[in-house]
C-alpha cells in the first residue's frame, strides 16, 4: 500500500489512523482485521486437529462468504450509484463494506454446520468466536487511544488560489469535507470528478481541496483542467497539513459535521457510492454541544 493507494473503511470503523513506514502507509483498521482473522483461524486449526479432523475448506469458504456479503451489503446501500457506475461494483479499492452484513453471513455459515451436524462445526464457531472477539477490542483499543482533540476542525490557515485565506476551524456551522491530494497521484485525480459532483448536489457542505507540498502554478494549472473552485483549493506547500493530522496517504479525504467534529475518514480513492455514505454520516441535524 503505497502513499497514493488507500485502504479499505469499513462502516462502523473508527476513523482511519495510520500506521506509516515510508513509503508505506498501512491502516490500522485493515491490520487489526487480519490479525484477528489469524487468531480465528488458528482457533480453528488447532481445534480441527485435536478433533482428528483437516481444517477443511470452511475456514476460506467462511472468509470468502463473509467478504462477499459486506460488499455486496454495501452495493445494495447504493444502487443509484453502482447503477450510474456498474463496473465499480467489484472494485473494492473504493472502501465500500458492510461489516454486520459479512458477520450474518459468518453466522449463517456456522449454523447451516450445526443444523448439518457437521463435525467442522464447533472448530468453526470458535475460530468465528475468536475472531469476533479480538477484531472488536483492537477497534476498542483504537479508539481509546486516539490523541485527544485530534478529532476537531484543524486551526491550520491556508491560501487559496483567489488569494483568500482559509481556516478549516472557522467554518464550524457547516459540514466539511477537507480532501488531501496532489497532481501526481492518480487516484487523487480520478476522484476529483466525484468530489466536483458532490459539492455540486450538496450545498450545504464545504469542500476544501488542500494541495500537499506542490508549487503554486502547479496547482493553479491542474485546477483549472479539473474545474475547481479556486475559493476552495487551498496552497500547502511544506505539506504542513498532512503532517499535523497524521495523514501522509494521498489522497486522505476527512469529513467533520457541523460541529466541528471528525466523523470519518478516507484515506483512498473514493467512489460516488463511498463518498454518499460518508456525506450522509455528516450531513445530519446536528445536535447542540454539550
Amino acid at each position: 500500500w503505497r502513499k497514493c493507494v488507500g485502504a479499505a473503511g469499513p462502516r462502523l470503523m473508527p476513523m482511519e489512523r495510520m500506521l506509516q513506514l515510508d513509503p508505506l502507509a498501512l491502516p490500522w483498521t485493515l491490520l487489526i482485521l487480519l490479525a484477528a482473522w489469524q487468531l480465528g483461524n488458528l482457533v480453528h486449526e488447532r481445534l480441527s486437529a485435536r478433533s482428528g479432523l483437516a481444517p477443511g475448506p470452511h475456514g476460506w469458504r467462511l472468509t470468502l462468504a463473509a467478504l462477499l456479503a459486506a460488499r455486496l451489503g454495501f452495493v445494495l446501500g447504493y444502487p443509484a450509484e453502482y447503477a450510474a457506475a456498474p463496473w465499480s461494483v467489484p472494485d473494492i479499492r473504493d472502501g465500500g463494506w458492510q461489516p454486520w452484513a459479512g458477520l450474518e453471513a459468518a453466522l449463517l455459515y456456522v449454523a447451516v454446520l450445526w443444523l448439518w451436524r457437521s463435525p467442522w462445526r464447533r472448530p468453526l464457531a470458535s475460530g468465528l468466536a475468536m475472531f469476533v472477539a479480538a477484531w472488536l477490542t483492537g477497534l476498542a483499543l483504537l479508539r481509546a487511544t486516539a490523541a485527544p482533540g485530534a478529532a476537531d476542525l484543524p486551526t491550520w490557515r491556508g491560501v487559496a488560489l483567489d488569494a483568500g485565506s482559509v481556516a478549516p476551524a472557522d467554518l464550524r456551522g457547516q459540514p466539511v469535507v477537507v480532501n488531501l491530494w496532489a497532481s501526481w497521484c492518480p487516484p487523487c485525480r480520478r476522484e476529483m470528478p466525484v468530489l466536483l459532483q458532490a459539492r455540486q448536489a450538496h450545498g450545504q457542505v464545504r469542500f476544501l481541496w488542500v494541495n500537499q507540498g506542490e508549487p503554486p502554478e502547479t496547482v493553479a494549472r491542474f485546477a483549472a483542467r479539473q474545474g475547481l473552485p479556486a475559493a476552495d483549493v487551498l496552497l500547502d506547500t511544506p505539506a504542513q497539513l498532512g503532517r499535523t493530522l497524521g495523514y501522509k496517504a494521498l489522497p486522505t479525504t476527512l469529513f467533520y459535521d457541523g460541529r466541528g467534529r471528525l466523523v470519518a475518514v478516507r484515506a483512498g480513492e473514493l467512489s460516488a457510492a463511498t463518498l454518499a455514505h460518508h456525506l450522509a454520516q455528516i450531513t445530519g441535524p446536528a445536535r447542540p454541544a454539550p
